[in-house]
């Protein structure tokens, strides 16, 4: 354990309808293969200040955003490996700081807030970043069911498509069953083109004859949202 991993990217996001999907995956054919996984559930558990310091500078849409999460591809405890992951996002280029360790050792970390039981470059730019905010803690767990495709020529460009967004503000267990409330509208797909460079040609195409436009959609900024929504309303009841 203790893999380390970097990715530096595009994320450009896509809200489509079932028709819209179902033509974008027949145009994605002769191109791009569903990977070996299939169709996956991914667990996230973020974490944040007291006051949601984070996500809330993360919604002002500033040059510079980062964000701290714990990822399983399956439920996991004890020895099943997780990704201790920072994200951070500079002037629309995307980079991601992994980190593989097994379940028990990451949560254990986070809840005593104990140094990541491994040394390495990634470890220490997340033991600055835990060290820098304070007091981060789990806000919010967020599921949804994945499917991703790679492309056949061997370049980095990846699409994947995310169905049953679900959250929750409680109950941060990568071991737990999914439930939680939807993010998105009955028959919605999140799709997330991943790329280090333009888009494909043939998929620009698709996109543009199916009217299918950039939308920023950040599932922990509309579930953080959502939850603050919620807070107002029962506050309005109460008073």
């Amino acid at each position: 354990m203790g893999y380390q991993a970097t990715f530096k990217r595009y994320e450009i996001k896509y809200l489509l309808t079932p028709g819209q999907k179902a033509e974008i995956l027949q145009a994605m054919a002769p191109y791009m293969k569903l990977d070996r996984y299939g169709r996956t559930v991914i667990r996230n558990i973020y974490y944040d200040t007291n006051s949601f310091r984070l996500i809330r500078r993360s919604l002002e849409k500033p040059a510079y955003k980062e964000k701290l999460r714990i990822r399983s591809y399956q439920r996991a405890a004890g020895e099943d490996p997780v990704f201790v992951e920072l994200k951070k996002k500079y002037q629309s280029v995307v980079y991601k700081r992994r980190l593989t360790l097994p379940e028990a050792q990451a949560m254990y970390a986070f809840r005593y807030n104990l140094p990541l039981p491994v040394s390495s470059q990634i470890a220490r730019e997340i033991e600055y970043f835990r060290a820098y905010y304070g007091g981060l803690h789990p806000t919010v767990f967020l599921s949804y069911e994945r499917e991703a495709f790679y492309s056949l020529d061997g370049s980095e460009f990846r699409v994947t498509f995310d169905e049953n967004i679900l959250y929750r503000p409680y109950d941060f267990s990568l071991g737990s069953k999914v439930y939680g409330t939807p993010l998105l509208a009955q028959g919605q797909t999140l799709m997330e083109v991943k790329t280090a460079g333009g888009l494909p040609l043939w998929m620009s195409h698709e996109l543009n004859r199916l009217r299918v436009f950039q939308t920023s959609f950040s599932k922990y900024g509309a579930a953080y949202r959502q939850m603050m929504a919620g807070a107002l309303m029962k506050d309005r009841r109460s008073s």
